[in-house]
């Protein structure tokens, strides 16, 4: 049996708090978010029920968590659905060299480099200039949009680069109309791919705080509301919201995994 090295053990250890710390605070708030009607926001538990996931539905003191969820779901949609649209067009578009395309990309992934909070403050600032009301469906649309939209253009690009013309030369040979290769030759193929930029355009809208924070007007959305509750709900219902939204995102991702395989799988099924 081969004897194992120190440095073995010093990496094994590493490793065990690597995972600790990465997962110790989301077991915690699961296990804590699972107590009785009497817990509180630290341990010992007291009692074991499903009472604080029900009160998640319920009015808190101030506010409520379902109007927040609602708004973030479907702003998360709309910048998913743009986000595809917008980085598809413009990844096709940069296939071929053009004049100023240096300077689009550059100034597409400027706001990578921008401090979150510079970004949602000049769209502040902008909406107030113009005389436009701030809301969380129009700046605080377009403040997801400088996160996402450069991201997703960006792997698109990388899936563009790799992918074989010769599919479409030979469309266009058998007589098909441009539109009609894109929704028959090139879309199947890609279709995999823009499940994965679709899922992590959501999850960047869906979580984002910094971006969201000087734009949403007097509507708040989730992750807003929970940094606003933090100082007025001292109740396990803080942690059992987290477990609730830790299921719907690992939800999300279980859907986007079967989504890949039966698109894969029909595409093997098509060659």
């Amino acid at each position: 049996m081969q004897k194992r090295s120190l440095s073995f053990y010093l990496l094994l250890a590493f490793f065990c708090l690597f995972v600790l710390f990465l997962y110790g605070p989301m077991i915690t708030i699961f296990m804590l978010s699972l107590q009785g009607p009497e817990g509180g926001l630290t341990f010992p538990m007291r009692g074991l029920s499903f009472y604080w996931l029900g009160q998640v539905f319920q009015e808190q003191r101030v506010g409520n968590f379902i109007e927040p969820f609602v708004r973030s779901l479907l702003l998360g949609i709309a910048v998913m659905a743009i986000t595809i649209a917008a980085s598809v067009l413009a990844s096709m578009g940069f296939r071929q060299r053009f004049r100023g395309s240096t300077v689009i990309f550059y100034m597409t992934i400027a706001s990578l480099i921008v401090p979150s909070i510079l970004v949602s403050l000049g769209i502040g600032v902008v909406f107030q200039v113009m005389g436009w009301p701030t809301n969380w469906f129009t700046s605080g649309l377009g403040a997801h949009l400088t996160w996402t939209l450069p991201i997703a253009f960006l792997i698109m690009l990388g899936i563009f680069n790799r992918f074989n013309p010769s599919y479409e030369e030979a469309a266009r040979d058998l007589g098909a109309t441009d539109s009609k290769t894109f929704w028959e030759i090139v879309m199947p193929l890609i279709a995999p791919s823009l499940l994965g930029v679709g899922l992590l355009t959501f999850t960047l809208s869906y979580d984002e705080f910094t971006r969201t924070s000087l734009v949403s007007g007097q509507r708040n959305t989730l992750p807003l509301e929970i940094f606003g509750m933090t100082t007025n709900v001292t109740s396990p219902a803080l942690y059992a919201l987290g477990t609730l939204t830790t299921v719907f995102s690992a939800s999300l991702i279980l859907i986007a995994f079967f989504a890949y395989n039966a698109v894969a799988k029909r595409q093997r099924g098509q060659t």
